[in-house]
């Protein structure tokens, strides 16, 4: 069994006060690269398409929430979109670099940007604060680790 120091315990829950509405910059600016990877293919791989969709959904799931949730299988379980099961199962069939079979390039083009601007309007309407609270609590520990540190 992993056992985790109370250091990392502090570490996790200072973690909470770390996240900002911000935070979606870097989803969309994510989800934007894995597209542009996805697009560009002449034969179309999942494991890009897989990663546009669990990078927004994960992105939207934050803004809304304040908790990261990146497992595919766990978020659709709140979104519920119908084909990523479908997406899902063809890539634990396949190998790493497995290809889409009867891709419909348009719909993931407008499921792209529906979630785009889901994410665009999580962020705007999010109760996640504009900066993070917990530069002290850093600090603190910081302080803590590198003084226990040289006691030892």
């Amino acid at each position: 069994m992993l056992t985790t120091s109370p250091e990392h315990e502090e570490l996790k829950v200072i973690t909470k006060n770390c996240i900002t509405r911000h935070h979606s910059y870097h989803y969309m600016g994510f989800a934007r690269t894995q597209w542009k990877l996805f697009e560009k293919e002449n034969t179309h791989q999942i494991k890009p398409l897989l990663y546009v969709y669990r990078v927004l959904l994960t992105g939207i799931y934050l803004m809304q929430t304040g908790e990261i949730e990146s497992n595919l299988i766990k978020i659709n379980e709140v979104f519920n979109l119908p084909y990523i099961p479908d997406l899902i199962a063809q890539k634990l069939a396949g190998t790493e670099k497995s290809v889409l079979s009867n891709i419909n390039v348009d719909f993931h083009q407008r499921e792209y940007e529906r979630l785009r601007n889901k994410l665009q309007e999580a962020y705007q309407s999010s109760l996640l604060p504009e900066s993070p609270s917990a530069n002290a609590a850093l600090d603190n520990l910081l302080i803590h680790l590198r003084t226990r540190s040289y006691k030892l």
